[in-house]
């Protein structure tokens, strides 16, 4: 019930038929440097992983409720 050799190489004619050799070929090869530019970008996602992540020199107080703020803004908020 698959699909045999001589059904692919039908196909494949008349895929060159309409698209042409050359047309393929640039398909084809475009392709490829798309696949290529994923792996380089997902070998360097990897690298960027690895590398242990750096720690902010903040003080806990500077964060409220999620927001960081400055120590200047709560002065301004306790003049007013």
């Amino acid at each position: 019930m698959g699909i045999s050799i001589w059904q692919l190489v039908i196909i494949l004619v008349i895929v060159l038929l309409l698209f042409g050799a050359k047309r393929l070929r640039n398909v084809g090869g475009d392709l490829g440097s798309a696949i290529k530019g994923f792996k380089s970008a997902m070998g360097e996602e990897e690298k960027k992983t690895d590398e242990p992540p750096t720690q902010l020199n903040q003080d806990a107080s500077d964060v409220i409720e999620g927001e960081v703020t400055s120590k200047e803004k709560e002065k301004e908020k306790d003049k007013v």
